[in-house]
């Protein structure tokens, strides 16, 4: 049997490996092996992303209310098992519609029913060091399968690559199992706080609206997400039309190195989160993207194009392992943690959706340049937003009071 802190990190280690196992896999493999058109390949994407983008709220609701976390995870296992075997077995269009509907509800739910499950074993004083190294054991994850998946498809093919998800997603459900259900506090899970055990339930629905920092929060990774998505593609895009040839390997060292700046970083945000704040290191975040779009005008070298990519590791690590944590601190005691999550996830999605299209209009009519710059001002205006109007939600008197009770209690933290 395995610790808790271990069994976490093995969880967040290993289901890395299965989710990051689709995505630009399925679409390099339908492109290049099963000769399929980009129309074609848009449209399943962004059927499967608007199912996702639909559905993510509620999802989250549907959390906050189970008591069945760890079944929720080895479900969304069994589901992305299933996909790999659909696209695997048959990579025609309406399998593959199949497949991706079902990865996109899988999404849906396996990271809040983490972030959940990891809210109600860790102890508010260790949680920001928590889920810090959540995320980094997630970006371990995602550098270990895809040199994994590059040497099976090198060495096999790329439709092979897809048999390696049901062996992920196996260990990763005997990871999450072996964390005793009885470990897990299920009012916590949910933030409702001790008042819930006293039989004061969560708050209504409506808290979404009248809780404003998660209201400024969730336009501020609204533009975010509209101005970082489309930022690889693009760069990627430019790599292909010089070096057609190597457009691939640079692409994969792209994401690769990206996951190598994230690890560390979200280390960091874990260790220094309570003692600096949430507000001042989600600024160096906001802050990084638009400077990020900008330098990628000022040359078409490889090398520079490259370097500037790097610093997606900066903010996207910033805010993946900090998203969490600040969600917690604005839902406290609400019982609505994972709706919240749910509704911010999907402002993101919409952001990142809406952001293709737009960037591809403004890059079709006025080239790339002024789609870096387009794109570097709606990662300003995220900025704006959020330091103009975003407060600091660090609780001092609560994490004080948390940090006691742990030294009462004697307890570790994890």
């Amino acid at each position: 049997m395995l610790s808790i802190p271990i069994a976490l990190d093995a969880l967040n280690f290993l289901s890395a490996d299965v989710r990051n196992l689709f995505g630009p896999f399925i679409n390099v493999f339908l492109v290049t092996s099963q000769h399929w058109t980009q129309t074609d390949v848009g449209l399943v994407s962004t059927l499967s992303g608007l199912l996702g983008i639909a559905l993510q709220t509620p999802i989250g609701a549907a959390i906050d209310l189970t008591r069945a976390k760890r079944a929720v995870i080895v479900a969304t296992m069994a589901a992305m098992t299933l996909a790999a075997i659909i696209i695997f077995a048959a990579p025609t269009f309406w399998p593959i519609a199949l497949a991706t509907s079902i990865l996109s509800l899988a999404g849906d739910a396996f990271a809040p029913a983490v972030a959940a499950l990891t809210l109600g074993l860790v102890t508010k004083h260790a949680l920001a060091g928590r889920l810090g190294r959540n995320s980094a054991f997630d970006h371990g994850g995602n550098i270990a399968i895809a040199l994994v998946a590059g040497g099976v498809g090198t060495l096999f093919s790329q439709r092979v690559v897809f048999l390696l998800v049901p062996v992920f997603a196996a260990l990763t459900s005997a990871a999450v199992l072996m964390i005793p259900p009885k470990a897990i506090d299920h009012d916590r899970a949910r933030d409702l706080g001790k008042d819930g055990a006293e039989g004061r339930g969560p708050t209504g629905y409506g808290v979404l609206f009248r809780t404003r920092p998660l209201m400024i929060f969730a336009v501020s990774a609204l533009f975010f997400h509209f101005a970082n998505a489309p930022l690889l593609p693009l760069v990627g895009q430019k790599l292909a039309l010089q070096y057609p040839k190597e457009a691939t390997a640079m692409l994969s060292f792209c994401m690769v190195a990206a996951q190598g700046v994230m690890l560390p970083i979200a280390l960091l945000v874990g260790w220094r989160a309570d003692r600096w704040g949430r507000r001042p290191i989600f600024l160096i975040a906001f802050a990084v993207l638009p400077i990020r779009a900008a330098l990628y005008t000022l040359s078409d070298n490889a090398f520079w194009l490259l370097g500037v990519q790097l610093l997606d590791g900066v903010g996207a690590g910033i805010y993946q392992a900090l998203t969490p944590l600040l969600i917690a601190d604005i839902m406290r005691g609400t019982g609505r943690y994972n709706l919240a999550q749910g509704a911010v996830a999907t402002t993101q999605g919409v952001g990142a959706s809406i952001s293709a299209l737009a960037a591809g209009e403004v890059m079709d009519h006025f080239g790339y340049s002024a789609s870096f710059l387009f794109l570097a001002a709606a990662a300003a205006l995220a900025f704006f937003v959020f330091f103009a109007l975003m407060p600091e939600t660090r609780d001092e008197q609560a994490m004080a009071l948390a940090r006691e009770e742990a030294v009462a209690a004697g307890a570790p933290g994890e």
